[in-house]
């Protein structure tokens, strides 16, 4: 089972719409709101986030985003009432780009730990080129280089969904590539950095790839490409 999501806002509709977006891009992780205050005023209910915290529960663990101060007392509350508060966690992440990221790390089937570490390491900014380490020892040069270009055919390009659809084809691979298009490149794993591309309809991106399976992960995503991302 993958690990869950909580959103903890103190506008029911900030909390509702952020899970709107998760949802498309991991349609299998379970992600539940918790804004606003019963009589739908602004703030935040520990009852509510205890509710959405229990109905994220898969057994692999879950994870609590939150947008401000209160709203994290209210989650840190949640967590503690457990009977094992060892099994969620208050990642301290901006609300959205976090949420976005955990949620793409959960349905790739990461653990608790790794979800957490993707929510906290999200800021909507360009990752570092050449995204994780990838042990090439005992390799030629040529055995863990790959290169190509691909032309995006599908309508939206590399938006959301087809971003976190790019970054979900790698998970297993030991790979490391980076997207450009034009003068900007990001880390393919990274769905906020591929969505910033800003990459269109009938743009190419290149795609380099270093590390043992560097063949496998362009294939991966140049099947995913000729195939318009499942449009």
């Amino acid at each position: 089972m993958r690990v869950g999501l909580v959103v903890v806002s103190h506008s029911a509709s900030l909390s509702e719409g952020v899970v709107e977006v998760v949802g498309q891009m991991a349609p299998d992780v379970r992600v539940n709101a918790a804004g606003g205050l019963p009589g739908g005023g602004t703030g935040t209910d520990f009852e509510a986030t205890s509710a959405a915290l229990a109905a994220s529960d898969t057994g692999s663990g879950v994870v609590l985003l939150y947008d401000l101060g209160s709203a994290r007392m209210t989650a840190e509350l949640a967590v503690e009432a457990l009977a094992d508060p060892n099994t969620a966690v208050v990642a301290e992440a901006p609300l959205v780009e976090g949420a976005v990221a955990a949620a793409v790390a959960a349905q790739g089937g990461q653990g608790l730990e790794a979800v957490v570490e993707a929510a906290e390491r999200a800021t909507g900014a360009e990752e570092p080129e050449g995204g994780e380490a990838v042990s090439t020892e005992g390799l030629s040069p040529e055995a863990y280089r790959a290169e190509s270009e691909l032309i995006l055919a599908n309508e939206v390009g590399l938006h959301a969904r087809p971003a976190a659809l790019l970054a979900r084809t790698l998970t297993g691979v030991e790979a490391a590539v980076t997207v450009s298009c034009g003068e900007n490149s990001a880390d393919a794993r990274s769905v906020l950095g591929v969505m910033g591309l800003g990459a269109r309809k009938g743009d190419r991106i290149s795609l380099r790839a270093t590390g043992p399976e560097a063949e496998l992960a362009l294939r991966r995503i140049t099947e995913l490409v000729e195939r318009n991302f499942d449009e």
